[in-house]
């Protein structure tokens, strides 16, 4: 049943599987006046009508800043809403997002910088200066769920600075009382065998700077999270990956392995880490998705406005609904790239992930 509470400005939806509930609602509409009943058939439709994006999913936009043209940070969290998302990903602390958050009921990812990585594993003074600065002032008003250390550090030379820096900003959180997942993001070369699914394997030296963070991930019951884009794996490989297979379009399996059959690429691709973790011992580690979309602009034949939506709305449906063929029963959280087209990006395929023109016009409904 869907139960309504009060919180933080915003009404939040909680999900609470009591059938009595649903009884009892219904009994008592039958007893009550016909001006109620009316409210009550017309709260439904609005919940309806306010569910039906993402009714039960764990679903978030990424909200990147490299434009010089992107609309203020309140009107921005307003537009969030409007899409009826859950989850937002910040990049880095952005303090006029942060002040634009509060009361939103939205649940954040918060990233750290990259660089800042080395000094909070050496130092636990400075992971403390971090969550203090950016976590702290905004934790009664703002819901922090995650808090990804670096963006595709591993595979990279600060691979090995990765576990420290997660271990002291897990003991800093622990010391104000909060309760948020601290994890990382992967890049999608940590494979060095991503074909077939089964056999997904990490390479060699990376078995090695995974698997530490794997053990605290583990021991915090949080997730890894990865970039999982079909798009790049499709464009530069065409000859062997159809469209059909990387848009979820295939009505018939495109590859049966190890006795699962695969329709999409997603699925083949999520499932390749999840045999990397498995390989490394860390099986019951889950993944959640950081990053995945398609660009409308910028390699004819393989970049469209058609692609993009027909990629963004099949994988969405397919989410919401279930797992992958090796884990169906847990649905992933998953951040969709990105908001809005950023002008800055080096280049044009990754300017033009967007959701939204920097005018605030969609570039396709969607949402």
């Amino acid at each position: 049943m869907k139960e309504m509470k009060e919180r933080g400005g915003k009404v939040e939806i909680l999900f609470k599987a009591t059938g009595f509930r649903i009884c009892k609602a219904r009994k008592r509409v039958k007893t009550t006046s016909t001006r109620f009943s009316g409210l009550l058939v017309s709260a439904m439709v609005f919940l309806t009508r306010f569910l039906s994006v993402t009714e039960g999913s764990d679903i978030g936009i990424c909200y990147g800043l490299n434009g010089d043209n992107l609309p203020s940070a309140a009107d921005v969290i307003n537009l969030y809403k409007s899409c009826q998302v859950q989850n937002i990903r910040l990049y880095q602390p952005y303090p006029e997002v942060l002040e634009a958050l509060r009361g939103s009921g939205f649940f954040v990812a918060m990233g750290s910088r990259n660089e800042d990585i080395p000094n909070f594993a050496a130092d636990q003074s400075a992971a403390n200066d971090w969550v203090n600065t950016n976590i702290v002032p905004y934790k009664d008003d703002v819901d922090f769920k995650w808090i990804t250390i670096g963006n595709e550090v591993i595979p990279g030379p600060l691979s090995s600075s990765v576990p420290g820096a997660m271990n002291n900003i897990i003991n800093v959180i622990a010391s104000v009382g909060l309760e948020i997942m601290v994890t990382t993001v992967i890049s999608g070369t940590a494979l060095g065998a991503p074909y077939p699914p089964s056999t997904g394997a990490f390479t060699s030296d990376l078995s090695r700077l995974i698997y530490i963070p794997s053990t605290i991930l583990a021991q915090h019951d949080a997730p890894v999270m990865i970039n999982v884009y079909p798009y790049f794996a499709y464009a530069s490989d065409p000859t062997h990956i159809s469209a059909e297979f990387a848009l979820f379009t295939s009505t018939t399996p495109v590859v049966i392995d190890a006795g699962l059959d695969y329709y999409n690429l997603f699925d083949a691709m999520v499932n390749a880490h999840n045999s990397a973790l498995e390989n490394i011992n860390f099986g019951s580690v889950s993944i959640a998705i950081a990053e995945t979309g398609w660009p409308t602009v910028g390699n004819d034949h393989y970049t469209s406005i058609a692609n993009d939506q027909t990629n963004n709305r099949n994988l969405l449906n397919h989410v919401m609904q279930s797992g992958t063929s090796k884990r169906p029963g847990y649905i992933m959280p998953v951040f969709f790239l990105e908001m809005f087209n950023e002008d800055l990006k080096q280049s044009q395929v990754e300017q033009n992930f967007g959701f939204y023109y920097p005018i605030m016009n969609p570039v396709y409904p969607f949402w």
